[in-house]
């Protein structure tokens, strides 16, 4: 199967967190990838909604909106599954519409999960372009999704 590769973009973040939950890993791939409309009972201070436009949940190509609490304000994300590999536990996305286009030109992101010594780690890497050079990093994005791993891993 041919995977679309992307150059990579000029500014990227990622970030890790072990989760505390054996099989917690696994556990957060499956919702990220085949039921993420599940997050608005599990996170419902961080994420409102999740469904398909177009597609379906965990195939490439499929559009998904997300309506996301984010400073206070309920924000819109809309991004295209890119590539999925079961096996290395990755997920690879593009924003296509969405709030974040205001401030970046593109943005890139995936979630990895990995097991090392018996824990697993979810990790969440964004690639963008900023749209104005005195533009914000989106660092509280990754300490949102920090947050968000343990709400869900609470749930």
């Amino acid at each position: 199967k041919n995977k679309i590769k992307m150059a990579p973009l000029p500014n990227k973040l990622a970030a890790s967190i072990a989760l505390r939950a054996h099989g917690g890993g696994d556990i957060v791939h499956e919702l990220m990838l085949k039921a993420p409309h599940f997050f608005a009972k599990a996170a419902p201070a961080k994420v409102k909604s999740c469904q398909v436009l177009e597609g379906s949940y965990g195939t490439e190509g499929s559009i998904i909106l997300w309506e996301y609490i984010y400073g206070g304000k309920v924000h819109t994300a809309k991004h295209v599954i890119r590539d999925v590999d079961e096996e290395k536990r990755h997920i690879g996305y593009e924003v296509i519409g969405g709030d974040l286009l205001e401030l970046y030109k593109k943005v890139l992101f995936a979630t990895d999960v990995e097991t090392r010594d018996g824990v697993d780690f979810v990790t969440w890497t964004i690639e963008y372009e900023l749209r104005k050079p005195d533009n914000p990093h989106p660092l509280s994005l990754v300490d949102f999704w920090i947050e968000f791993a343990r709400d869900v891993e609470e749930h």
